[in-house]
């Protein structure tokens, strides 16, 4: 497999840009995938810059890039610090991430991230994790499939939803998206059904990745080994991803306000550059993927 079977990353420039690279900078591409905003970022470093890449899917280390100035790590990025000290460097300028599931993955319909194929209820980022949709489908409770399916896929038909599927599985285990999507269509509204479907699939692999939580520990770690006026350039593409990012460079937390010293100035550890950036109606021609898509970028103070 090439790089190819990839789209064209979405925001690549714009993400890019959003680095301000310096060319005998060191960065780091936490969501790898094709490698496209890699090649972007390497075609702007000088001899002495360096990039770090992190996947966890191996169909993405295919595409590793053949350059003395990258190296790619085989990890999730929620061990970014850790994996960034051991390769040699305390801090570095740059972190760009492209959130969600790559193209790759969506059109690989034996990995079950997609409505739009038949495979096998699976939806792990990486293949060799314990936890599978199988096993969120087949074993949680009511009540917890229920709460995933409000809080990840912001359903208010969740409880409904976790009840079909309890009732189906009482009968025989639930194995395949089809099967999944057959059940639970009598409680979608028809006028609506491919966008709940499309949240009742993100609500599970939100669940299975933990992306939420892996999106939380690489921020607060950007804190840490972001060198001072390094950047965050982030693209996420649902309101759960980009309200973690917003209200983490707002004020350095998930929840609440910012600590504020003795003159009421808030103790924040980033500032936002410039506005939110969305795909223009050219780019979501290209790739549908980018619709959704919104990039923020902030400056480590």
């Amino acid at each position: 497999m090439s790089h190819l079977e990839y789209h064209e990353p979405v925001l690549l420039h714009e993400s890019v840009d959003g680095l301000n690279i310096k060319p005998d900078g060191v960065y780091v591409d936490v969501t790898f995938g094709g490698g496209g905003h890699s090649r972007e970022i390497l075609s702007r470093l000088g001899d002495k810059g360096h990039l770090f890449g992190f996947d966890q899917d191996k169909d993405a280390h295919k595409n590793a890039i053949d350059d003395p100035r990258f190296d790619l790590i085989p990890q999730n990025f929620r061990h970014i610090k850790r994996f960034i000290r051991f390769m040699g460097h305390k801090q570095v300028d740059g972190i760009l991430g492209d959130f969600g599931v790559s193209s790759h993955q969506f059109n690989e319909g034996n990995r079950g991230f997609s409505i739009r194929f038949d495979g096998a209820l699976d939806m792990r980022m990486a293949t060799d994790q314990p936890l599978s949709a199988h096993q969120v489908i087949n074993n949680y409770s009511e009540a917890d499939l229920a709460k995933i399916f409000w809080e990840y896929g912001e359903l208010k038909a969740s409880y409904k939803i976790a009840r079909q599927i309890i009732q189906s599985r009482s009968e025989k285990p639930i194995n395949t998206c089809f099967e999944l999507i057959e059940i639970v269509s009598g409680c979608l509204d028809k006028r609506r059904e491919n966008k709940m479907l499309a949240q009742i699939f993100q609500a599970i692999r939100v669940e299975v990745n933990e992306e939420l939580e892996v999106i939380k520990e690489l921020l607060l770690q950007s804190k840490d080994i972001l060198k001072p006026k390094g950047r965050l350039s982030l693209i996420s593409y649902h309101s759960l991803e980009d309200r973690l990012v917003k209200r983490f460079i707002r004020n350095g937390l998930f929840k609440g306000e910012a600590p504020k010293d003795l003159f009421g100035v808030a103790d924040v550890p980033f500032k936002k550059v410039g506005k939110l950036i969305v795909p223009t109606p050219e780019q979501i021609k290209e790739n549908s993927r980018a619709r959704s898509a919104k990039l923020r970028i902030a400056e480590k103070l």
